[in-house]
């Protein structure tokens, strides 16, 4: 049995809850949890935002922990062996998407919250593909962040080969966005943070940022007009999008990595003229998470963390929801 945390009702309680996984599949292993983050999405889940939630739930999508158990087929994966599991815990493998290299694209990845139980507990299951080894040289207490939010920031760094010349420009220092600085001052990009206060200047400075502007300041986004080769929202709320457009370059892009639900207004003339892009991305393939790894442990990149214990889950997820984190939570056990 696997002892885990669980709501029964949307917005609920996490409560204990066991459940029987049955028999371990061929191409699975059975991570034992040691550490799982928190991130904004397991809110979403929690409270069925998206409309996709089955109950009862169990949250948890950036886990760390050790390989207890290793199906018959897993040659890449051995017991004992420290690893990190994301938002996706199986592919398809079949799809042009898998076949390309873009398993973080594949329309059939099962997420490893969505319609099977996450890392809110004391194991979990996954499919060795999506599990990640984790070397000595990272701090396992803090990893689990990397494996969501994280790879969310680092991913379009592959993606658009940006290049450690651009000047690029974060919005929302939280959860993301102060992964996104450190991930972008290592690369040697030359990083502004947009800001709303002199206490939040202060710390995008620390965090990586070279540059900040006051999101709130009309006149200094227009100031800034043609300045970044590429933005990064991290947000989930709806801005004025033609004012942070009219700040980037010509061929500049305007990147979505934060869930707004609300559409996204901007107009037309200002990107034809220019020739701007607007673009979106998930998490990364297994292949990009383990570049991000090896690029953090290289460069001593690690998320600002708070920390719980697991039994503590109900007094962590409301300290996100107030928004008073700095900057991700882990659980641990």
């Amino acid at each position: 049995m696997i002892k885990a945390y669980a709501t029964h009702t949307p917005g609920g309680k996490l409560e204990p809850f066991e459940y029987d996984p049955g028999e371990l599949a061929p191409t699975d292993v059975e991570i034992n949890v040691e550490h799982c983050g928190i991130c904004h999405s397991d809110l979403s889940m929690l409270n069925n935002e998206w409309g996709m939630t089955t109950y009862p739930f169990v949250p948890g999508h950036e886990v760390v922990g050790t390989i207890g158990a290793i199906g018959s087929d897993v040659k890449n994966l051995a017991p004992g062996q420290r690893v990190g599991l994301g938002w996706h815990s199986s592919y398809c493998t079949t799809c042009p998407s898998c076949l390309s290299g873009d398993h973080n694209l594949c329309q059939a990845a099962a997420g490893t919250i969505v319609g099977r139980h996450g890392g809110f507990a004391d194991k979990v299951r996954a499919s060795a593909l999506s599990v990640i080894p984790l070397p000595d040289s990272i701090d396992a207490a803090k990893a689990g962040p990397l494996f969501c939010g994280g790879i969310t920031v680092f991913n379009p760094l592959i993606q658009y080969e940006v290049s450690p010349t651009a000047k690029v420009a974060v919005i929302g220092i939280g959860g993301l966005g102060h992964m996104a600085l450190a991930f972008l001052n290592a690369w040697g990009c030359e990083v502004t943070a947009f800001t709303t206060s002199e206490a939040k200047r202060q710390e995008a400075l620390k965090l990586g940022a070279h540059h900040t502007l006051n999101s709130r300041d009309a006149a200094e986004i227009e100031a800034a007009a043609g300045r970044f080769d590429l933005i990064l929202s991290t947000v989930n709320v709806g801005l004025d999008w033609n004012g942070y457009v009219n700040t980037l370059k010509p061929k500049g892009r305007l990147h979505f990595l934060g869930a707004a639900l609300e559409p996204i207004q901007i107009g037309a003339f200002s990107l034809i003229m220019a020739q701007r892009q607007i673009s979106g991305s998930p998490v990364g393939s297994p292949a990009t998470i383990a570049k991000m790894i090896e690029f953090a442990a290289l460069h001593k990149i690690e998320p600002v963390t708070e920390h719980f214990k697991f039994d503590q889950a109900n007094e962590a997820l409301a300290h996100l929801e107030s928004g008073q984190a700095r900057y991700r939570i882990v659980l641990s056990h």
